[in-house]
């Protein structure tokens, strides 16, 4: 952290040292979920298991934006007071978060237990398909009780990364990830604990990462945890929010976008009819639309992660004034992140049976045919998506909080939202719906990249 490697290194160089391991990090946090659904679909819960794990992963996602909005609102600030030289500063702003952390956790546990059930209705859980619905309450009793780690950990992640050690940020979250690996396959197959057991595994991996996590506290490179930076200061947090909120809306937005199409693929899934005759159903749609959200997570994980790997250098130079050197990261950022979406739509295009096919291989004409659908058309605009998404964390880097904040909402919530609604009311149809996300990706491509432009011009 060093003046002269942020402040005058090798701008490819420092962003491929910061993004390798936050791409690491950010990819296998994603796997957390999508690793339980392709042993779940393996199993004897098939489809209804994977539907319950998308009416609980909202969550689970809810969960990690708020450890976000904390964590990275806490390392931006810590980067950009380093570059000021403001220790003092750079300290309370990791005490604080890490305060901040400890509350937000307990109480998202806390509402988790008392309000169950309405949080499993609201993100689609229906009681009268039984069996789905009963793996569901299973599934999220669990997720629940590890939810304090799980915050804290990813909370955490951000802070680690910005000190400096991106390569342990990197081992906390390989750690976790590797242990529900591992425990995955022993507790759904070799104890026959089925979708409690990917639970629990999710849990060991989220215990680990957390306790890695706290130990590098004590041997941290430029920040202290002492009394006085833990004690609240109202000014610290208040940033800490402002400035952490684009990654919450991040978040946030999938928790929407998850909740409203849950519903409305329930409520029209018995009006849409397969090539076969059969209708589409409930459980269909959800297994399929869970599947193709995590698929997407993964993507975006790895425009997160390059996006959030220029985070401490966009940050320090911002402190230090050299705009060029930011103009260049961004730049650097904004040209890989493009190439990550190219990528992405050739596979997704081409071969979208190959990603169907990892969770599991026993499925009917009528979820194949869904799955293809949904993958070509609801992701048929991730290119745009993955520079949608850099954007707001790019504007984020740069302080700017309301701008990131309304790019985010803009694609996710201001126009899917609505989008999604009429799409499928006028058409009983969840297919046409699918076609909210690429009209959304459009409009916000443009947006956002007005407001990249302006913020550069305005600097």
């Amino acid at each position: 952290m060093k003046e002269l490697d942020l402040g005058t290194g090798n701008i490819k160089k420092l962003v491929k040292n910061f993004s390798v391991p936050c791409i690491i990090s950010m990819v296998v946090a994603a796997l957390y979920n999508i690793v339980d659904q392709i042993f779940i679909g393996w199993s004897e819960a098939g489809a209804y298991g994977n539907a319950a794990t998308n009416i609980v992963y909202p969550f689970t996602v809810l969960a990690l934006g708020l450890a976000l909005l904390v964590g990275d609102g806490a390392a931006a600030g810590f980067s950009i007071a380093l570059g000021t030289g403001d220790k003092k500063q750079a300290n309370r702003n990791i005490g604080n978060g890490v305060l901040l952390l400890v509350c937000v956790s307990a109480v998202i546990c806390l509402v988790g237990f008392l309000f169950r059930t309405q949080i499993l209705g609201l993100f689609g859980g229906d009681p009268q398909e039984t069996v789905c619905y009963g793996y569901a309450t299973d599934y999220f009793r669990i997720i629940c009780a590890g939810i304090p780690f799980y915050m804290i950990g990813q909370g955490m992640n951000g802070s680690i990364r910005a000190d400096g050690s991106p390569r342990y940020a990197m081992a906390c979250t390989l750690a976790g990830a590797f242990t529900n690996l591992i425990f995955d396959p022993v507790l759904i197959f070799g104890f026959g604990m089925g979708v409690r057991g990917a639970a629990i595994a999710t849990v060991m991996g989220q215990v680990l990462t957390f306790v890695m996590s706290i130990f590098y506290v004590t041997k941290a490179k430029n920040f202290c945890i002492d009394p006085a930076s833990i004690k609240p200061d109202v000014s610290t947090i208040s940033r800490v929010i402002s400035v952490g909120m684009a990654s919450l809306i991040v978040q946030l937005s999938i928790v929407v976008i998850i909740a409203v199409n849950n519903n409305l693929l329930t409520k029209y899934g018995y009006d849409t009819f397969a090539s076969t005759g059969e209708a589409f159903g409930a459980v269909i749609p959800l297994a399929v639309v869970g599947i193709v959200m995590k698929v997407f997570g993964i993507v975006i994980s790895i425009v997160i992660g390059i996006s959030l790997g220029g985070q401490p250098i966009i940050g320090f130079n911002m402190g230090a004034d050299h705009m060029e050197r930011v103009k260049e990261t961004i730049q650097l950022i904004t040209k890989y992140v493009l190439l990550v979406g190219i990528v992405a739509f050739l596979i997704f295009e081409i071969v979208p049976d190959a990603i169907i096919m990892l969770f599991g291989s026993h499925n009917t004409a009528e979820y194949m045919e869904y799955a293809r659908l949904c993958i070509r058309i609801f992701l048929g605009g991730i290119i745009l998506t993955c520079y949608i998404k850099s954007a707001a964390i790019i504007l984020q880097s740069m302080g700017n909080s309301m701008k990131s904040t309304v790019l985010a909402l803009l694609r996710d919530v201001i126009i899917f939202v609505p989008a999604s609604i009429i799409l499928a009311s006028l058409s009983k149809s969840i297919v046409t719906m699918l076609w909210a996300a690429v009209i959304s990706d459009i409009i916000a491509a443009i947006v956002g990249f007005l407001f990249v432009r302006s913020e550069l011009h305005d600097r």
